[in-house]
C-alpha cells in the first residue's frame, strides 16, 4: 500500500492519457524499481511484474476486475460489496481470487465505469445501467439501496459470435431444431425467444439472425446494444436514460415508432419489457415479417401472458380479446430456453401460435425437452424431441422452396448435422 501511494505521488498523472501504453509501462517499471530499491523490498522478478500489472490495472483499467475481464472463460462477474467477488464459468458460480481493499475502493471503480459511460451514480441516483467499451453490460447499485455496501454485476460481451453450429455442439439445441429455426427465419416467421435471466436468449437471437437475407434492411432496438448481426444493412438503435434533470429520455417505444420511418424489412428488439410490445406487434402485423424479440418468461404460454400484460402497459384501453387477437395474428413461433441446474442452457420447448379460439390464444408444441436422468456430477441428461405435430407454417416454408427433412417432425426423428 505504501509503495502504491509513493508511486502515485511520483507519477505525473496529467500526462498518462497522452503517453503510449508501452512507454507508460516502461516508466512504471522504472519507477517501481527505484522505489523498491529505496524501500529495500526483497521482490523477485515475478513479484515485481505482478506489482506493475496491479498498478497499471488500477490506473488505466478497472483494478481487481481487469484479470477477470481478460479471462475468456468468465461469463459474468458479480461483486457483493468489497468482500466477495464471484464469477460464472461454464454455467456455474464460483468465488474469484480477487478482492477490493474496501468499499471506497469498489465505489471508485464503479464511478470510473459509470462516468466512462456518460452516466452518474450517487445517493440521489443510486442505481445505474451502463456498458463497457467492449460491449459488456454493467449494473451497479450503491447505498442506501444496497444495504451492506456497493453491488456490481457485469455480463461480459462475448468477442466471438456463437453461431447455430456452435449451439448444437454445446448441446443447447439439437440440429433438428436448428434446421427448423433457420427455415423459420428464411421464410420470415415472427419469433419470440423466451426464458429466464442468463438462459441464452440473446445468444440464440444472434445465431438466428445469421439466416436473414443480407439484402434486407434490419433495424435493431436495444436498451444496451449487444446484438452482433453480421449483415451490412443493419441500423442499430439504443435507448437513452433521462439526464440529471429527468429530461432527454428516449425509450424503446420512441425508437420503435421511429424505426417504422426507416423503411425496415425486419425489426429486432433485444427484449420487450413494457408498452413497446404493442408497437412491436403492430410492426409485425403491418408488413415487417420476420421480426424477432425476446421476453423474460418461464414457458411458451407464460411468454404470451407476459406480452398481454405489456400491451396493458401501452396506455391503451384495449379489450382482452382484442389484445389476444393482436398476439395471435402477429406471432408465429415461441421458443423457450432454460438455464438448468447443471448450468447448461437448453431449448426446452418450441411452440407454434396457431390462432385464437374464443378468448384463448392457441398453441401447438412442436419440440419438447425430455429429462431422462441426473448424472452423478449433477449433469442433466435428456434431449429435445419432436412431439409428432406437424406445424401449419410448413405450407409457407414449402411454398418458399425451403427443403426440410420429411421426417423432421416424427417422434423418432434422428438428429442430423446442420447442412
Amino acid at each position: 500500500m505504501r509503495l502504491h501511494r509513493r508511486l502515485l505521488d511520483t507519477l505525473n498523472l496529467s500526462v498518462i492519457d497522452r503517453m503510449p501504453p508501452a512507454e507508460f509501462r516502461r516508466e512504471i517499471g522504472e519507477i517501481v524499481r527505484e522505489l523498491l530499491a529505496d524501500e529495500a523490498a526483497p521482490l523477485n522478478l515475478s513479484e515485481r511484474t505482478r506489482l506493475v500489472d496491479d498498478i497499471l490495472d488500477e490506473l488505466l483499467g478497472l483494478g481487481p476486475l481487469e484479470p477477470l475481464l481478460k479471462d475468456a472463460t468468465v461469463a459474468d462477474i458479480l461483486v457483493n460489496t468489497h468482500r466477495h467477488v464471484f464469477v460464472e464459468r461454464d454455467g456455474r458460480l464460483e468465488p474469484a481470487p480477487v478482492r477490493f481493499k474496501d468499499d471506497r475502493h469498489l465505489l471508485r471503480i464503479i464511478d470510473k465505469i459509470v462516468s466512462g459511460a456518460g452516466r452518474r451514480i450517487d445517493e440521489a441516483q443510486p442505481m445505474v445501467d451502463a456498458r463497457l467499451a467492449d460491449g459488456s453490460r454493467v449494473n451497479a447499485i450503491i447505498p442506501p439501496l444496497a444495504v451492506d455496501g456497493p453491488l456490481l454485476s457485469i455480463r461480459k460481451f462475448a468477442p466471438v459470435r456463437i453461431d447455430m453450429d456452435r449451439l448444437v455442439a454445446l448441446g443447447t439445441l439439437p440440429s433438428s431444431c436448428a434446421t427448423l429455426l433457420a427455415a423459420l427465419v428464411r421464410c420470415r416467421r415472427n419469433v419470440v425467444i423466451s426464458g429466464g435471466a442468463g438462459s441464452g436468449k440473446t445468444t440464440l437471437l444472434n445465431a438466428m439472425s445469421a439466416f436473414i437475407d443480407p439484402r434486407q434492411r434490419i433495424v435493431t432496438i436495444e436498451d444496451a446494444a449487444e446484438l452482433q448481426l453480421q449483415q451490412v444493412h443493419v441500423a442499430r438503435l439504443e435507448t437513452r436514460p433521462p439526464n440529471i434533470e429527468g429530461r432527454g429520455e428516449v425509450t424503446q417505444r420512441d425508437l420503435l415508432r421511429n424505426a417504422l420511418r426507416m423503411r425496415p424489412d425486419r425489426i429486432i428488439v433485444g427484449e420487450v419489457r413494457g408498452g413497446e410490445a404493442f408497437d412491436m406487434l403492430q410492426a409485425m402485423n403491418t408488413g415487417h415479417e420476420g421480426s424477432m424479440t425476446t421476453v423474460h418468461a418461464n414457458s411458451c404460454r407464460d411468454a404470451l401472458f407476459r406480452i398481454e400484460q405489456m400491451l396493458g402497459m401501452a396506455g391503451l384501453d384495449l379489450p382482452e380479446r382484442t389484445m389476444r387477437g393482436q398476439i395471435a395474428s402477429a406471432l408465429h413461433v415461441v421458443v423457450q430456453l432454460e438455464r438448468m441446474s447443471d448450468g447448461r442452457r437448453r431449448l426446452v420447448s418450441l411452440s407454434e401460435v396457431t390462432g385464437l379460439e374464443g378468448e384463448v390464444v392457441t398453441m401447438h408444441e412442436i419440440f419438447r425437452f425430455h429429462r431422462r436422468a441426473v448424472a452423478a456430477d449433477g449433469t442433466i441428461e435428456g434431449e429435445c424431441l419432436p412431439t409428432g405435430l406437424r406445424p401449419t407454417f410448413m405450407a409457407e416454408i414449402e411454398a418458399r422452396g425451403i427443403g426440410l427433412p420429411p421426417d423432421l417432425f416424427d417422434p423418432g426423428h434422428s438428429v442430423r448435422p446442420l447442412g
